[in-house]
């Protein structure tokens, strides 16, 4: 993607070790957050995953809602979910897992399993 974050919301990415997303599932539903781990790549990509797989509840919103917000720290980011269905996106977001949240009981799942629910948030 030719958009990016700037640095200082990427540099607060990389160091944050969880984030929220923002999801709802409809215009005039409640919006609520769900908890989530967030990477930066080596190209300033900011990717997620979900932990549950497809049938996650932010993950079935974000799908049919992609414009949406991450927060982290007080900062409440617009962002849009693009599928990171390309092998270089997917690569990137397990290496970065593993990276990040090595030593996490988790981290294992979350680089082999469900990594067809790789996303890549753009600002916008």
């Amino acid at each position: 993607m030719s958009v990016s974050f700037d640095q200082a919301v990427l540099d607060a990415l990389r160091a944050e070790e969880e984030v929220e997303i923002e999801t709802s599932a409809g215009e005039d539903g409640p919006s609520h957050r769900t908890v989530i781990w967030v990477v930066v790549d080596g190209e300033g990509r900011v990717l997620i995953r979900s932990y549950r797989g497809a049938g996650a509840r932010w993950f079935r919103e974000i799908m049919a809602r992609p414009e949406t917000r991450l927060h982290v720290r007080a900062q409440a980011l617009a962002v849009r979910a693009v599928p990171a269905t390309d092998a270089d996106r997917v690569a990137a977001c397990s290496e970065e897992l593993g990276r990040k949240y090595a030593g996490h009981h988790s981290v294992r799942s979350m680089v082999t399993k469900y990594v067809e629910t790789t996303l890549e948030l753009i600002p916008r």
